[in-house]
This record gives C-alpha cells, structure tokens and sequence, in this order.
C-alpha cells in the first residue's frame, strides 16, 4: 500500500504533511482543497480507513516445472 499502490492520490509526504495540519485544526474542506482531492478521501486518511491498510488474504501459486 502507500504512494507506490496504483489508486495512490498523494505521495507518503503529502500524506503526513496533510495528517499534522488536521491536527493544527485545518478543516476537510480547506485540506481538500489545498492538496485537490476529494472531501471524502480527506475523511478516510485523517479516520485511518486510507493508508493504514494491510493484506488480509493472498494467494498461493504453484509454479510449474520445478
């Protein structure tokens, strides 16, 4: 997960930046502004839904030939 996954809207820094001006009392509207993405986006980093993710299943595939 993080700023290398294929949906990722901001990189790691921009992220963190984001995280310590919520908590300076910026508000979502004026973060989503200011890095122009989505209200809701906003919401899921600052809520930890965003980022905070880990794999919950994977699979396992044989190789054939070896």
């Amino acid at each position: 997960m993080g700023e290398y996954h294929h949906n990722a809207k901001l990189t790691n820094a921009e992220v963190d930046k984001l995280l310590d001006l919520r908590e300076q009392g910026w508000g979502y509207r004026r973060l989503a502004a200011t890095f122009e993405i989505a209200k809701s986006t906003v919401r899921g980093y600052c809520a930890g839904r965003e980022r905070c993710q880990l794999p919950t299943h994977w699979k396992v595939i044989e190789r054939l030939g070896t």
